[in-house]
């Protein structure tokens, strides 16, 4: 009798080392990016180059109360928490495109044979491999998601800017208000000596004293309440420049700065429909739509696997390839995934559309709004504020050679008050629904925001 023959011990490892060298050659593999994958990268880096920038000049920059309003926007725009936040979901949803046209994860299993003792040890390798195209869909579905993110961060770094020019106009105008109250706090300081006067003649009684007195004490206290708005309007400023509490505020703007707006109407409302962050974002999410169809089609396309397994302890060595394949049977299911992805398209074709005429709607009120200011401003510039003024010249000097009494040049003193006030809310008025026009309608872009360019093919 032979005596039984021995496998050398190192053979026993030879498929396993083989096997594992495998692995371990395709833990360094790389998957072949997508040209949509390619382009928003390009995007993201881009972007990345003017919000994160490693150049410490290219920061936001300094600000101190003779900076302009471009400097006070690009800090916002830069340096505002839901910028950022907004950027790094769009950068997720970059990252998130390779993980879709990936392969899975090769699976490493063993199996093993055991009686009194070890008969076979059988390490194996498996690899899923999704039906031909359906990678590619995932990954065109990732793409088209990554560009509702990218124009949710655009429709962030506008709101930003508005939310800044609002809070910049309301505290430039704040002062305006507070120098005409102050202003007529000493006319009405001189009108009470004239009634003073008046009253030691003997021209007048007290009363026009104690009237001037209330006018006064009124206005006082209206410029007491100005002044403590300053607090809370300085806050919003500091909020859309995004600063927190423990840092310290920002320094109040020395100079006025206007919003520029030289295009017609007809051309605005073109510009609009071109650019308009939230048009892009429905019109990002009818594509998102789309590509999602393709994918559900691909349901109908099987999966498949493929595997091989080795027999450590054979002699000579032994291998089982293995392999597998879905079958996509449940056609209802199948034609409810596609049913759901066409009906998400309608919906979005929907809100498309619905945002379209909201966007004209929008810029026909804002629109009116622009031009309903330019009028009074005219209005009050040009006639009644110069007629309240002679008005009151009128009455003073009248008052002076006793033919009207107080209360009449306590009225043209109102007047005119009133026309100044007014004058300066329909300013900030305007300024506003200028910066909306061009930020939120338009969605014309400061200088140095951070955005792709509007002549960008992802757009």
């Amino acid at each position: 009798m032979k005596p039984h023959s021995r496998t050398p011990a190192y053979r026993e490892f030879i498929p396993a080392a083989g096997l594992l060298l495998t692995l371990w050659f395709l833990t360094g593999c790389r998957g072949m990016p997508t040209q949509g994958e390619r382009a928003a990268r390009q995007d993201l880096q881009t972007v990345r180059e003017v919000l994160r920038p490693r150049s410490t000049a290219d920061r936001p920059p300094a600000l101190t109360g003779d900076s302009p309003l471009a400097d006070y926007l690009r800090f916002a725009m830069l340096n505002q928490p839901r910028v950022a936040a907004a950027y790094f979901d769009w950068w997720s949803a970059v990252e998130r495109i390779t993980v879709e046209r990936s392969l899975p994860d090769p699976r490493l299993s063993f199996e093993s044979d055991i009686a009194d003792i070890v008969m076979t040890l059988m390490p194996g390798l498996m690899q899923e491999l999704p039906g031909p195209g359906k990678l590619k869909a995932a990954a065109n579905v990732a793409t088209a998601e990554s560009q509702t993110k990218y124009f949710a961060f655009e429709t962030a770094v506008l709101e930003t800017a508005f939310t800044l020019k609002r809070a910049y106009y309301q505290l430039w105008f704040l002062d305006e208000n507070l120098a005409i109250n102050r202003q007529t706090l000493a006319l009405l300081a001189e009108l009470e000596q004239i009634a003073r006067a008046q009253n030691a003649a003997g021209k007048v009684t007290l009363q026009d004293v104690y009237r001037a007195q209330i006018e006064q004490d009124q206005l006082a206290t209206e410029i007491a309440n100005l002044e403590d708005s300053r607090r809370p309007l300085l806050a919003q400023l500091k909020a859309a420049l995004g600063l927190t509490r423990d840092q310290p505020d920002p320094p109040r703007p020395a100079r006025f700065q206007s919003t520029p707006l030289t295009l017609q109407a007809e051309e605005l409302l073109d510009t609009a429909f071109t650019r308009n962050p939230r048009l892009h974002t429905m019109a990002a999410e009818v594509r998102l739509a789309e590509a999602a169809i393709a994918l559900a089609h691909k349901a109908k396309v099987p999966d498949f696997s493929l595997g091989l397994m080795a027999d450590a302890k054979a002699g000579p060595a032994m291998f089982r390839p293995q392999a597998g394949m879905t079958l996509p049977l449940w056609r209802d299911k199948i034609a409810a995934q596609i049913a759901q992805a066409q009906a998400n398209r309608s919906a979005a074709e929907a809100r498309l559309t619905a945002e379209q005429i909201m966007v004209t709607v929008d810029f026909a009120m804002k629109s009116y709004d622009y031009r309903e200011t330019t009028r009074n401003l005219m209005l009050l510039q040009e006639k009644l504020i110069p007629k309240a003024a002679q008005s009151l010249a009128i009455a003073r000097a009248g008052y002076l050679a006793g033919q009207i009494d107080f209360f009449n040049l306590i009225d043209a003193e109102r007047t005119l008050l009133g026309f100044q006030l007014q004058e300066v809310s329909e300013r900030t008025r305007r300024e506003i629904v200028l910066a909306d026009l061009s930020l939120s309608i338009a969605g014309i872009a400061p200088d140095g925001a951070p955005l792709l360019p509007p002549t960008h093919e992802s757009r």
